[in-house]
């Protein structure tokens, strides 16, 4: 049997699925013949991203992954509709950026209510249906930065690192209740997340100035398409990966920091200085 063919037919929710990442995963899944609903804090958009994929069997809905009940009672509707749920994606996030110094507790509690309370809230609302069913597939979207030292991003890294610490231990719990855990770790990925920058009604971070815009234009000159991504995640998800690294430069700076873990760390440091002017 192909490892597509392992997709077909079944019941899959992606959360944050009106674009980017998300948006690729709905369209690989339904290309391949499984039921899929598109969640998103724009419900609108995760409407209209689900009939512009064009598959009878892609829905959208509407979510913001901060509120458990919310989360609970979609995840809850879609096994009453189906019967089951058979993937679930907690792809949804939000960037955060700027020295530590600068950033309130306000920035810190959106970056860990969105990514990785949002995490805790999909777990929470199917996993016991997993359990119960004897089988599905959990897959978090963590980061590369969820792997090596991301100065400039320390909260979202600190959000990252955790939910591939999440992903990795619920994964040895779960086997004996016949549900698999994976956990995605992207590197550049050519998403949305770039251009939106912290959110608008936090305070601004004054160190995202042209220096780190300078850096992040180079570093989109090579950017992964997101349908590139979607057909590794996939086809890591067929395989059962306990953790997804893609693309090819994530992977080698993935290594590098395994090998010798200071040489990033140090390196990270001569970055923030360079862009702090320190």
């Amino acid at each position: 049997m192909s490892t597509d063919a392992l997709f077909t037919g079944k019941i899959a929710m992606v959360t944050g699925g009106a674009s980017g990442i998300g948006r690729a995963l709905g369209t690989a899944l339904a290309r391949r013949g499984a039921t899929v609903v598109l969640a998103d804090l724009d419900d609108v958009a995760a409407k209209s991203t689900a009939q512009e994929i064009g598959a009878d069997a892609v829905a959208g809905a509407g979510l913001d992954v901060r509120d458990s009940e919310a989360f609970a009672e979609l995840v809850a509707n879609v096994v009453d509709e189906h019967g089951r749920i058979d993937l679930l994606f907690n792809n949804a996030g939000i960037g955060m950026g700027g020295e530590v110094a600068e950033l309130t507790l306000a920035h810190w509690d959106r970056v860990i209510d969105v990514n990785l309370r949002g995490v805790v809230h999909g777990v929470a609302a199917a996993y016991p249906v997993m359990i119960r069913q004897r089988s599905g597939h959990i897959v978090n979207t963590a980061s590369l930065a969820g792997l090596i030292p991301s100065p400039m991003l320390t909260p979202y890294a600190a959000t990252k690192h955790a939910v591939v610490g999440l992903s990795t231990s619920l994964r040895g719990e779960a086997a004996r209740h016949g549900v698999r855990v994976s956990v995605v770790c992207p590197g550049i990925i050519a998403t949305p997340i770039w251009d939106k920058g912290n959110p608008e009604d936090l305070p601004d971070a004054p160190s995202l100035g042209a220096e780190l815009d300078a850096v992040k234009a180079t570093l989109l000159r090579r950017a992964y398409p997101p349908a590139s991504l979607a057909e590794d995640v996939l086809r890591g998800v067929a395989r059962n990966r306990p953790l997804i690294v893609a693309p090819s430069h994530a992977r080698i700076a993935w290594g590098i920091h395994r090998l010798v873990p200071r040489l990033l760390a140090d390196g990270g440091s001569t970055m923030a200085r360079r862009l702090l002017g320190g």
